[in-house]
């Protein structure tokens, strides 16, 4: 049988054969895309440290698949946050670069794929590269021994927000006729008037220092000497004198005189297309922060003048304009804090030597990459932001109860847990405060919950203490926003009775919190302990 059934096979054989069929042989692969080249390119020296991307440029089209990208890394604590491909080029979107260091992007065999069919997918490459040196800062031990000590002086601090920088953002006409539209008004937005036991108190609850943001338009005269009412600048000093006595720190900015989108001085969106209109602008900042300057230029070193608030130009750096070129912009602020820093200057007094605050574009830490710093002769510059990550838990609706590691999928709001702090914080500390320029978080907070809602309540809690011992660990005081608004949900800051200094609700629990993770410096105290103490529901 079993010779029968090969003669069988071997007739069936020589049938195909003599057909003229072949024997199917794998067809030959199409050669995989080579990199031919990349911006920055291979060994480049001196890249800026805004750099946004490494783009590969191949040989042919390619294609980057989304399973295959998680493979793509950069070195040195850098991060590859986007990966795309069109035509030949793929482009690596990175963060985090510092200055002086060397990188490496590491493309793996096959993370990069051709169209063609039957086609090997490209080889594994890397790209290294070293950064700029940083021109604006120090980096002795001292300088950075300086900016960790006033970190410690300033400690936490309160904001007497929503009140000499609210105004009237409506149009109220009194019984004189007088429209108060855009007026700034010490109780217009809820508040009593802030008395010497307001400040009292505030000390009392372990707060160092106190940031009094104010608003100053409408009581700034017309070009060109832009006069500043005499009673609204008497009752500033006043205040600072409040905090003072009270032996605490205090910073005094302009806030609410940007302008987005709302008729204020302060238009940045503008300036920038307008140079006419910028050099309007710089002229008003510098009379009006000389004629500060020289109110307060004998006060001492627990003085601290902060050129301006959030400048940006209504879309917190989610503009078209900002978007397209966002150095556009924060040229144009570079520029309005080196005239902030000559103004004060040159009033000379204690103003010569004072520490001065300059904030980034919105406020925001991560466009300190396109800040530059004022030259200044003293070399006491302060960088100012603020942080509310994330704002749609912190400052958005109340459908947000969770935060963080235990936090529930579903019940967070996206936009970064701890690790996201941590590595805010960490940048900051790296590229400036272990170089000698002190960082402040000017505002933080977020919204109050109900204790009675015991989950949200752990949650808020555990945020807040998070983030001001997160700020304690990596050097930098920083303010809590009160606004005065009592009760719970969006933009509920209230902690301080701004009247009086007493407490507001159930926010005791709150403040004692946060001086404790600025102040208690014992080794069983620590960013860890806390994350580790992480409600769980």
């Amino acid at each position: 049988m079993k010779i029968r059934i090969l003669l069988l096979l071997a007739a069936v054989s020589a049938i195909l054969v003599s057909c003229g069929e072949k024997p199917v042989t794998p067809e030959t692969p199409e050669a995989a895309p080579v990199l031919v080249s990349s911006e920055p390119a291979q060994g480049a020296t001196d890249v800026p440290i805004k750099t946004s991307s490494v783009i590969l440029t191949y040989d042919q089209n390619v294609k980057c698949p989304t399973s295959s990208q998680g493979g793509i890394s950069i070195s040195n604590g850098a991060s590859v946050t986007k990966v795309s491909a069109y035509g030949a080029a793929v482009t690596v979107t990175i963060s985090g670069l510092d200055y002086e260091k060397s990188y490496t992007l590491s493309v793996p065999a096959g993370a990069v794929q051709g169209y063609k069919t039957n086609q090997d997918a490209a080889a594994a490459v890397s790209v290294s590269f070293t950064t700029e040196k940083n021109p604006d800062q120090g980096t002795d031990e001292h300088e950075s021994e300086v900016a960790w000590n006033l970190a410690a002086k300033l400690g936490l601090g309160w904001n007497m927000g929503n009140h000499m920088d609210a105004l009237y953002n409506w149009h109220y006409v009194d019984a004189n006729g007088f429209d108060w539209y855009n007026y700034p008004n010490e109780t217009v937005w809820g508040n009593d008037p802030c008395t010497q036991a307001t400040f009292n108190n505030v000390k009392k609850a372990g707060f160092a220092s106190v940031r009094i943001p104010v608003t100053w338009m409408n009581y700034i005269g017309p070009a060109p000497d832009y006069k500043i009412d005499e009673t609204w600048m008497n009752r500033v000093y006043e205040i600072v004198g409040y905090a003072h006595n009270a032996g605490l720190n205090v910073i005094v900015n302009m806030h609410h005189d940007e302008n987005h989108g709302d008729d204020h001085w302060q238009d940045i969106k503008n300036a920038a297309k307008n140079a006419e209109l910028n050099t309007q602008i710089k002229n008003e900042i510098r009379a009006t922060w000389t004629q500060i300057a020289e109110k307060f230029r004998d006060k001492g070193d627990w003085l601290i003048f902060e050129s301006f608030n959030e400048i940006n130009d209504g879309g917190w750096g989610w503009s078209d304009d900002f978007r397209k070129d966002p150095t556009v912009q924060c040229n144009i602020l570079n520029e309005w804090n080196q005239v902030f820093v000559d103004a004060v200057r040159a009033t000379g007094g204690n103003n010569a030597t004072r520490w001065l605050g300059v904030p980034t574009y919105a406020a925001n830490p991560g466009y300190e990459v396109y800040a530059k710093l004022p030259t200044d002769p003293a070399g006491k510059l302060m960088l100012s932001v603020h942080f509310y990550d994330p704002s749609d838990y912190t400052i958005g609706t109340a459908q947000y109860s969770d935060w963080g590691h235990t936090g529930a999928v579903g019940k967070k709001a996206s936009g970064g847990d701890e690790d996201h702090v941590r590595n805010t914080f960490n940048n900051l500390t790296r590229k400036y405060v272990n170089r000698g320029v002190p960082v402040y978080i000017g505002e933080f907070g977020c919204s109050m919950r109900a204790q009675s809602d015991t989950r949200a309540w752990s949650f808020y809690l555990y945020y807040m203490e998070y983030v001001a011992k997160a700020a304690k660990t990596y050097g930098m005081p920083a303010f809590l926003w009160d606004n005065g608004a009592k009760g719970t949900g969006q933009e509920q800051h209230g902690y301080i009775n701004h009247g009086d200094g007493s407490y507001i609700g159930n926010s005791k629990t709150v403040v004692d919190l946060i001086v404790k993770a600025m102040t208690d410096n014992s080794d069983s105290y620590t960013l860890e302990s806390v994350y580790n103490r992480a409600p769980k529901f």
